[in-house]
């Protein structure tokens, strides 16, 4: 229990096996074979965290505790890795260096160490040791700037559960095609290292060493991390290559270079959550140069749709509505005050099902991200240009929109699709309702703009606008006839059903010919960009 005391002490040590370094530093004096048995002091009255051969040797590796960082390699090894620091430079005689693989005598000590290790960094950043004139740090990490604290919580609180990670993982769309890309491309994993970015349970990092990657670092901020090592420990022929990181890819610290990265950073309209700046953030953190991603590209599928059952359904609610809050005595209350704002609670919700792809209008088109090269910034604002050949006469709706993403391995490619008409998954489809349906004739263009524009709730507002353009004499003017729009908020939207309602169609009503998902051709905003059809 004496290793286990806070920094209530001036100094703790522990007599270790042996250390190693783990680059060569011309900073550091000691070689990079095994070392006799050595002694790891954590000093606070230096503020330094060091390794010497016994406590009165002069031969010391100095860390700056500021950048210092320790990972579990094993039950019995460690690794220790600090950036260096400004401390560092300022003072010549101090000896600090990249990396250092610790040996522990037994498992015991080595949880006590780390214990030690974490509860040292803890009390001395709580005191502002570690600032200039006693200070207390106030900086805040990319993550924390842009993203507001009561969102983070819950979303981290959220993943952290073992019940939401259990819908992800029998989505067997989902699961069964991360496994199939990793394992059909084990020629990419191989001998590699891996860095699994959320890695949620863990299960990607388990794919990666079973295709016989190197060392994964699994890296997930939720409390789903202490679960991960768990299920990884319950697996130790592949756990052994596994070290899990827990904390935001946007601050954590690795010993080392990712030639490949793993991630499941897709939301509803692939953009929710916002975790694909998480990724790209990995990426320019951690990805070596002419690394692999998986996956690598994503695009964003847009078609108009035509859905009377769904408009009427939502007209009611907004009908509802307004019969409620139109009370002026209720149980006494005057409910009026609040109708506006509830009235247009019920026109800024996207809708999320599985609908019929026979309802859609019109060929789908395609909005291309390529995670490997666009820039972060890039994802705070995105917008689509819209424009459309309706193959039949109907009332429009809205929107609807899916997503697929490339793993586009060595080996084989393979498509992660959310497509209508495809095995459904837990990200389904999405709907965005305009205010006031549009009336098209087959043949009729439909043109508009579709605009996502982050907030700091881990979501978008989505603007949408679509008009429609005259037809027959007049047409060459590209004079709009008709047009209508919505604001959404992605965060908040309306979860209709698990599975596509049945098309029916009236007995007076003229039954169009019928779009089906496979006879969709797939267009992309750009002119090279191949084709690609859904299966």
């Amino acid at each position: 229990m004496e290793l286990l005391l806070g920094l209530k002490r001036k100094q703790q040590e522990f007599s270790l096996d042996s250390i190693s370094n783990l680059y060569s530093s011309s900073s550091s004096s000691t070689s990079t074979s095994p070392s006799p048995p050595v002694v790891a002091c954590f000093s606070t009255d230096d503020l330094e965290f060091r390794f010497q051969r016994d406590s009165d040797s002069s031969d010391v590796i100095k860390f700056d505790p500021r950048v210092a960082q320790v990972f579990k390699l094993g039950p019995v090894q460690s690794v220790c890795i600090s950036e260096g620091s400004e401390v560092a430079k300022e003072d010549e005689n101090k000896s600090y260096s990249r990396g250092i693989t610790i040996v522990f005598n037994n498992e015991e000590q080595s949880k006590a160490f780390h214990c030690a290790f974490d509860q040292w960094k803890k009390e001395a950043s709580v005191q502002g040791a570690w600032l200039p004139n006693g200070t207390v740090s106030t900086s805040k990490s990319k993550f924390d700037d842009k993203i507001e604290a009561s969102s983070a919580k819950m979303y981290f609180h959220y993943y952290g559960q073992l019940l939401h990670q259990q819908n992800m993982l029998q989505d067997y769309v989902r699961t069964g095609t991360y496994y199939a890309a990793v394992i059909e491309n084990h020629a990419d994993f191989a001998g590699r290292v891996v860095v699994d970015v959320g890695a949620g349970s863990g299960i990607l990092s388990l794919f990666a060493a079973q295709a016989g990657a190197k060392h994964v670092y699994a890296v997930e901020a939720s409390e789903m991390a202490e679960y991960a090592r768990k299920l990884i420990a319950g697996n130790p022929l592949l756990g052994e290559r596994i070290t899990v990181v827990k904390g935001k890819v946007e601050e954590v610290e690795l010993p080392e270079k990712a030639d490949i990265l793993i991630s499941e950073p897709m939301g509803t309209l692939l953009v929710n959550e916002r975790m694909l700046e998480s990724y790209v953030i990995a990426r320019d953190r951690f990805l070596l140069p002419g690394g692999k991603m998986f996956p690598g590209t994503g695009r964003i599928h847009m078609a108009p749709f035509s859905d009377e059952y769904l408009f009427i359904e939502i007209a009611n609610k907004r009908f509802d509505c307004a019969l409620f809050w139109q009370q002026q005595s209720y149980y006494g209350v005057n409910l009026t005050p609040l109708y506006g704002s509830a009235f247009q609670g019920y026109f800024s919700q996207p809708v999320v099902d599985a609908f019929d792809p026979r309802l859609l209008v019109a060929p789908s088109i395609s909005h291309t991200i390529d995670f490997t090269k666009i820039k972060e910034e890039e994802l705070y604002e995105i917008d689509i240009p819209l424009k459309f050949t309706s193959l039949v006469g109907a009332r429009v709706h809205g929107l609807a929109c899916w997503f697929d993403v490339l793993f586009d391995g060595s080996t084989v490619q393979r498509w992660l699709t959310t497509a209508p008409g495809a095995p459904t998954t837990h990200w389904y489809q999405l709907r965005c309702v305009l205010l006031q349906p549009l009336y098209v004739l087959a043949g009729q263009e439909i043109t508009g703009q579709l605009r996502l524009v982050a907030h700091n709730a881990q979501s978008y507002t989505i603007n949408l606008t679509m008009g429609v353009k005259m037809s027959g004499p007049g047409a060459e003017r590209g004079e709009v006839l008709q047009s209508s729009s919505c604001k959404l908020d992605l965060k908040e939207p309306y979860y209709r059903m698990s599975q596509p309602q049945a098309y029916t169609v009236a007995p007076d009503q003229q039954q169009h010919p019928l779009i089906h998902t496979q006879d969709i051709h797939i267009q992309g905003q750009d002119a090279d960009e191949p084709d690609v059809e859904l299966q």
